[in-house]
């Protein structure tokens, strides 16, 4: 089964650092996986994508997902400038950083998930970078990769303390996301 991940963020967030991970983990777990970004020339702060492909079967398509089964959502800023809900497929998950879902329209069909990753990044790792708490939250939520793979997949993407605090954060939102504290 393909599984199409849409990651949704600014320059300077970590979308593309995201999706390397969990395709990185999902390898990891021996899910064939993919990801790739898309951008220009975009500077700090621009709205940005990366994509990743989950699948137990070749992957053979490199195009861009207009179709996601989820979407990765790391600025809640974002709507209202990017039509971050475009495509996304009847019975899809979107998973927001977000301390107020309420404010956000999702369309009929989709299912909306909240974590405030922001406040799980600034608690844990001091910044307020939250790419490796949405791709532990997106985890605990879908299942599709295991806890372990993303924190040997965000420790060697970071070396050191960076990578065991990264590893924390994104084991407090994976349990979050599954409702265990």
């Amino acid at each position: 089964m393909l599984n199409e991940i849409r990651i949704h963020g600014r320059g300077g967030q970590g979308s593309v650092t995201a999706a390397e991970v969990l395709a990185k983990a999902a390898f990891k777990d021996g899910t064939i996986s993919q990801a790739f970004p898309a951008f220009g020339s975009e500077r700090m702060g621009a709205p940005v994508q990366a994509f990743v492909r989950l699948s137990d079967g070749p992957i053979r398509s490199r195009a861009v997902i207009d179709e996601p089964d989820y979407l990765i959502v790391q600025d809640p800023t974002l709507f209202g400038l990017v039509d971050v809900f475009h495509g996304i497929k009847e019975g899809g998950m979107a998973m927001v950083n977000t301390e107020k879902p309420e404010e956000i329209d999702a369309p009929d069909g989709v299912t909306l998930k909240a974590v405030h990753g922001m406040r799980i990044a600034m608690e844990v790792i001091g910044r307020p970078i939250p790419n490796m708490v949405m791709v532990g939250a997106f985890a605990g939520m879908t299942g599709l990769v295991s806890l372990e793979s993303i924190q040997a997949a965000v420790k060697e993407r970071f070396p050191g303390k960076v990578g065991d605090l990264n590893a924390e954060a994104v084991t407090k939102a994976y349990n979050e996301a599954k409702g265990e504290k």
